[in-house]
């Protein structure tokens, strides 16, 4: 196998699959990226048997084959390479060379024959979702995925097509058990019949499908296959294991009847949460909030450092009340946001906050209180 091809090309695509190859290094085959050379292009493709991923890029192809390469070691070589055209030979008993300018490496790869199965998906049943929508989706959600390995069924993102207010729409939920967004568009994938029933995406494969989502503004095509996921754009293909396994009837959580409303600008609210979380406590980033007549007061205190406090105008008109809550989560929730007021609902400082944009109602978050 040889072929040649720019280094920007290449290096784009060994750096999109960084994120997919397995680091744990418990199956060897799983560290490399698979190449292979035909006509004008070469294919990366890369999986650790939860999520792969497979790219083609231009090339003159000299000679056809396949071969594996640690997927790091090669990233590291062709990104310090000179701006140059880049040649790429297999040669006997898997050893690969590169030359570039007066560079010259030679690197031992593994045979492409050990390399998992990518499964075929051109005839897989597909519906189209802008990228940007896509994106959207995931970056109003995203933050709330849990990081618990043992809480499986929580470590990704819920999406389910279903009907809201007379219209279809796709909803994506995430949560950790502390805090929860919902995000939602129209769109009608109802005659999908996994999104009708509700799946589960992985987390890993959330964060990969957030790259493709932001590479333009293109049609990204989702279908499903067996028990995966299968997401198309352009000239890259995903396929992502589902979570198998239930995720909780997140509705039961969603506050109804929050009667206390404050319209705070969103801002200056997540302004003030990122300066009193500096004087927070290292464990447990409490900052405590009290509302009076349109006025707003964060405090936090850490016994090591000191304390802060901050206020400012809102529009509330209730009673006084005080709760805590967690600082990092409400800043998450505000940063991924772009309205100018949110209206935070409150019941008491036992129960759970809901907070919703002024002038989007297909987005909420839910953010369980703290004791202080």
């Amino acid at each position: 196998m040889n072929f040649s091809i720019e280094k920007e090309v290449f290096l784009k695509g060994l750096a999109r699959v960084q994120g997919i190859v397995e680091k744990k290094n418990t199956i060897p085959i799983l560290a490399n990226v698979l190449i292979e050379a035909e006509d004008d292009h070469i294919r990366l493709t890369a999986t650790d048997l939860e999520v792969g991923m497979k790219a083609s890029y231009p090339a003159s192809v000299t000679s056809a084959g396949r071969i594996t390469v640690s997927a790091k070691k090669l990233f590291e070589i062709i990104k310090e390479l000179p701006e140059k055209e880049i040649s790429f030979t297999a040669k006997e008993n898997c050893w690969i060379e590169i030359r570039c300018g007066k560079s010259l490496f030679n690197v031992v790869g593994l045979s492409a024959d050990e390399f998992p199965y990518f499964p075929q998906i051109d005839k897989e049943q597909f519906f189209q979702i802008p990228g940007d929508i896509l994106k959207r989706l995931i970056e109003k959600t995203a933050f709330s995925m849990s990081t618990d390995e043992s809480k499986y069924n929580l470590n990704g993102i819920y999406l389910r097509a279903m009907e809201d207010e007379g219209r279809q729409i796709l909803r994506f939920v995430a949560t950790d058990g502390h805090r929860l967004a919902l995000m939602q568009t129209p769109l009608d994938c109802s005659h999908v019949e996994p999104l009708a029933k509700g799946v589960i995406f992985p987390r890993k494969g959330v964060l990969e499908l957030r790259k493709i989502a932001e590479e333009g503004n293109g049609e990204v095509l989702l279908g499903f296959m067996d028990n995966n996921a299968v997401i198309k754009k352009s000239q890259t293909v995903i396929v992502m294991r589902l979570v198998d396994g239930d995720f909780p009837d997140y509705n039961r959580v969603i506050p109804l009847n929050n009667d206390l409303k404050a319209n705070i600008p969103r801002e200056e609210f997540l302004h003030a949460l990122r300066r009193m979380a500096i004087l927070s406590s290292e464990k447990s980033k409490g900052v405590k909030i009290d509302f009076q007549e349109n006025q707003l007061t964060l405090s936090s205190s850490n016994p090591e450092f000191g304390d802060a406090r901050e206020d400012f105008e809102i529009e509330y008109a209730e009673g006084d009340l005080s709760i805590g809550f967690n600082a990092r989560y409400l800043i998450d929730i505000l940063a991924n946001l772009d309205s100018e007021k949110v209206c935070l609902s409150l019941r008491d400082q036992l129960s759970p906050g809901l907070i919703t944009p002024l002038d989007d109602n297909d987005y909420l978050a839910v953010i369980m209180p703290m004791r202080l």
